[in-house]
């Protein structure tokens, strides 16, 4: 984003608003990789599996009540991005486990 202090507030806040729409209309159009999102969500599910198998339920349930607060903070956040609909879901679950990319 480009700013001059010269510019009248109303000027600035329509080429913000083309700016946003225009980031908007690029990441929607791209295709989603969510193959670490897929390794990341494996391996939080085996994690909870084994706490719960070794009888740690009270941990297995923060665990993945952290992870039910983080995807839907990251809903929440594609919602007020604009995304709506499978998109909004794919980003969300690739904000909650894409972790796993470095693997």
């Amino acid at each position: 984003m480009h700013f001059d202090e010269n510019e009248p507030q109303s000027a600035r806040d329509a080429r913000f608003a083309a700016e946003r729409a225009e980031r908007r209309e690029a990441r929607k159009s791209e295709p989603l990789d969510s193959r670490a999102a897929h390794l990341g969500a494996a391996i939080a599910t085996t994690a909870l599996l084994l706490l719960t198998w070794y009888g740690r339920t009270v941990a297995s349930a923060i665990v993945g009540g952290i992870f039910l607060l983080w995807f839907s903070a990251a809903l929440a956040w594609t919602y007020a991005d604009g995304d709506h609909g499978r998109h909004a879901l794919q980003r969300a679950y690739n904000a909650t486990f894409g972790w796993a990319d470095g693997f």
